[in-house]
């Protein structure tokens, strides 16, 4: 995808550049230190800040030599590499679903000891929010309560991973259509309710309001539209619904979740069962809700190729009034050069599902990632490694990260009266982590995955129904996970 972080990075403000700066023994090894990323704005800033601030506190040259790989390639190209014993990388930046594959394979190291020996990583990993600990760093995995009661170190835990980029998804929508007179009075008397323009409006919008969004927003091209007409056939509401690697996964996850459905539950193991929990009466609900909502959106929705990009994309064409997608796509919908409504755009929480007591529950799966050490380093690496750690999470590199359209998963960080206003969906992002959930680390994760995407596709494509797709599901991942020894 484009980015657009260059020309940001020129204001890099004196806090952050001095963040690096130690004293500096005489003279010491040069170390290149070679990282698997994938290609987006929250890498290509890390290795543009880091060329420009860091300074190692032992006195190394240090290079930071990142290979950015491309989204729809970087597992298999990881997978390729660690698995061909080339031992390329000394650091990877890692989707937290690849934990029990490569730790299990021997090729991520386990941090668990050299954490509780240093006070300043000891510091970071209790400053940590605890979803992204439970998520990121813990193998086998251990839920956030789990974290949250014991701490760091919490008992029988190893840690492998700190935040690169912890990502959640919120809604991008078009100020000046739903903060329209036009357009709220037409949708009052349509749906007897306001039309969301505020932030705090859209702390009250669930799915029936998302989608009576989507119906009112539907225009031919030509009709009017907000203080115009259409130009082109437009659409009110966009979310994932991509067959490659985990997209329509991520959006499915969190209508199964909110509904109070589960997916299969490592944690369980053994006694934890796939079928009939993968395809209860809950979850084919769940499935049809988000399956119901696709005639809405952008014809591409049921062809099985409208991903994480293409919605973005959809957006910045102006093609649709409001889309869920990562936080970590924001910067160039703001960026005039790559969007038609970067002065029209704002931010707010997802929608989510309406309980009995009138709140709403917004449980999704979190994004971003964790990075990582291979196991084949040097001490001198190692400890190299994480001084590059405690240099990125240092609160002020943390907060350029921000100000620049990433995100920070410290507490304390977030916590900063300040934080809210460094990007326009930094409130939304804060109020969105709490309610994030993640899915499998154990090593048969990628085939659980591929099968689960191909039959949610046949349902998105309307090739099969919601329960037929889970069965296929369940029976699959009851069976595989038997053979493997996960299930009894």
């Amino acid at each position: 995808m484009r980015t657009t972080t260059r020309g940001r990075t020129a204001g890099i403000s004196a806090l952050g550049l001095l963040a690096g700066l130690t004293a500096i023994p005489a003279s010491a090894a040069d170390i290149t230190i070679t990282m698997a990323a994938p290609d987006w704005p929250p890498t290509r800033f890390m290795k543009e800040h880091f060329d420009a601030t860091y300074q190692s506190p032992d006195g190394h040259k240090t290079t930071l030599d990142m290979d950015f790989i491309p989204w729809p390639s970087f597992y298999e190209r990881v997978a390729a590499s660690l698995t061909s014993g080339e031992q390329k990388y000394q650091m990877i930046v890692t989707d937290s679903q690849w934990l029990g594959s490569f730790v299990e394979g021997g090729y991520y190291k386990d941090l668990t000891d050299l954490i509780k020996e240093d006070p300043e990583l000891t510091a970071i990993m209790e400053d940590l929010h605890p979803v992204l600990v439970s998520a990121y760093s813990t193998y086998p995995h251990k839920t956030r309560e789990y974290v949250e009661e014991h701490g760091f170190p919490a008992p029988d835990t190893s840690y492998y991973g700190f935040p690169q980029f912890p990502d959640t998804y919120v809604t991008f929508y078009r100020e000046d259509l739903f903060c329209n007179e036009a357009e709220a009075t037409r949708f009052q008397e349509s749906f007897d309710k306001k039309l969301p323009c505020s932030y705090e409006d859209w702390q009250d919008v669930d799915w029936e309001t998302w989608q009576q969004i989507g119906e009112h927003f539907r225009r031919a091209k030509g009709e009017p539209l907000g203080d115009g007409t259409a130009d082109d056939e437009f659409y009110g509401i966009a979310y994932q619904a991509g067959k490659g690697y985990d997209f329509s996964t991520m959006a499915i996850n969190a209508f199964i979740w909110q509904k109070g459905g589960s997916i299969w539950d490592e944690t369980k193991e053994p006694e934890g069962q796939a079928e009939g929990v993968v395809n209860s009466e809950t979850n084919v609900e769940a499935l049809e809700q988000y399956l119901s909502m696709l005639p809405l959106m952008p014809p591409v929705a049921q062809t099985g190729q409208m991903d994480i990009f293409v919605v973005q994309d959809l957006f910045m064409q102006g093609k649709v009034a409001a889309m869920i997608d990562w936080v970590g796509l924001g910067e160039p919908v703001l960026d005039p050069a790559t969007s038609t409504v970067a002065d029209k755009s704002a931010f707010a929480v997802a929608p989510g599902t309406r309980k009995d007591d009138g709140s709403i529950d917004r449980t999704g799966n979190i994004g971003g990632q964790p990075f990582v050490l291979t196991t084949w380093n040097s001490d001198e690496v190692v400890k190299e490694a994480l001084n590059v750690v405690k240099w990125w999470l240092d609160p002020a590199t943390q907060k350029e990260f921000v100000a620049n359209g990433g995100q920070s998963g410290l507490k304390s960080v977030m916590a900063d009266p300040e934080y809210n206003d460094l990007r326009p969906w930094n409130r939304a992002h804060v109020e969105m982590l709490p309610w994030q959930r993640d899915v499998w680390h154990i090593p048969e994760f990628f085939e659980l995955l591929t099968q689960q995407q191909e039959e949610f596709d046949k349902a998105i494509t309307g090739q099969i129904g919601a329960q037929e797709a889970l069965d296929e599901v369940a029976e699959f991942q009851q069976e595989l996970l038997e053979d493997a020894g996960r299930i009894e």
